[in-house]
């Protein structure tokens, strides 16, 4: 694999790019990292809708951060993207990876032609058969990711990898920081929200939920006839609280648009520790422009009961020459995910 790859997070609203070199070290060196908006509509929930005008956007984040390589590792985690549980005979990797259309074709929710499959081990265990290797088989609808490739090709960029965003935000979470037992990794998007649970810093248990930080924007334009900058403004400068007589009808809004959300990972949380009681969620890790929403962390920690623990993804890499450690640190795990994905090139 290349000694430089480009991360790259295709958000609703922007473009965040971060280039690695030496990913395969113990200690890999962030050597560039930027962000730049995009125009509404360009991307819907992670999907490229407009491959033009990403890749004009790609273009200028290469021109304004200066990145250097051209390799790129692109995610994808949306409602077209899904992780489960699958236990398949032991066998190495290439074969399990070649066998996967037949073992999972009645597990699909799209023709198997549709669909690009992948096997991530956790464990071997003695099943009724012989060995067996335990791990999650993670599907993509091919639809979902070829707007995003275009994008990318379209700009000149080419395409090495392509990652689940769950992983590669365990990746990068996990190998800055240490937790006791299972950690619940939440990462709140745009439009959908990644809830990955760690053990030792290897992924147990994934899911996607079609819901993120945009819909409470969205509830707040309908609800009081505003404009989206007006919106988002409001949410800043709201404090998530619990229903009190006489509220205004933005922080009502907010909380009941937000109580969804919340109840979702409170049930997935609690379905992980359910169906494995063998491995208790010691506490939770939040990342993504979604969770910054003043008293959000408050609101889930009293829900799940569980802790809300502090990360540093950037702990494990060294910044380079001309890169301001503080200043990537500030930008308060905006560019996790795209760190995680470049972290992930030679994985």
């Amino acid at each position: 694999m290349t000694d430089s790859v480009v991360g790259i997070d295709i958000g609703t609203s922007g473009l965040r790019g971060v280039e690695v070199r030496d990913a395969g070290k113990a200690r890999p060196t962030v050597v560039r990292y930027h962000e730049i908006p995009l125009p509404e509509g360009a991307v819907n929930r992670g999907e490229v809708a407009e491959p033009n005008t990403v890749a004009a956007a790609l273009k200028a984040l290469w021109s304004a951060g200066g990145f250097k390589s051209k390799n790129v590792v692109l995610g994808v985690g949306n409602h077209r993207a899904l992780a489960r549980d699958l236990a398949v005979p032991k066998m190495p990797m290439k074969r399990i990876r070649e066998t996967l259309p037949f073992l999972v074709a009645d597990m699909l929710p799209v023709p198997v032609a549709e669909a690009l499959l992948d096997f991530y081990p956790i464990n071997e265990s003695d099943g009724e058969n012989g060995p067996e290797i335990n791990g999650l088989l993670v599907v993509a609808v091919k639809e979902a990711v070829q707007g995003n490739i275009a994008a990318v090709q379209l700009a000149g960029l080419t395409a090495v990898e392509v990652d689940l965003i769950p992983f590669a935000v365990s990746r990068a979470v996990c190998r800055g920081t240490s937790f006791e037992g299972a950690v619940a990794l939440i990462d709140v998007g745009q439009a959908t929200t990644s809830v990955v649970i760690t053990l030792a810093g290897v992924p147990q248990f994934v899911r996607l939920i079609p819901a993120g930080g945009g819909d409470l924007t969205q509830a707040l334009m309908l609800g009081l006839s505003i404009d989206a900058p007006t919106a988002e403004a409001l949410k800043l400068d709201n404090v998530l609280t619990e229903p009190a007589i006489g509220q205004t009808a933005e922080a009502a809004i907010i909380i009941e648009a937000t109580g969804d959300l919340l109840n979702s990972l409170r049930n997935t949380v609690n379905y992980f520790s359910n169906t494995r009681q063998h491995i208790p969620v010691t506490g939770i890790v939040l990342s993504g422009g979604g969770a910054k929403l003043t008293g959000f962390a408050e609101a889930l920690g009293a829900l799940t009961r569980l802790p809300i623990l502090t990360a540093d993804p950037f702990a494990s890499v060294a910044p380079g020459k001309g890169v301001d450690g503080a200043a990537l640190r500030a930008t308060d795990g905006a560019f996790t995910v795209a760190l995680g994905l470049a972290l992930g090139s030679v994985a």
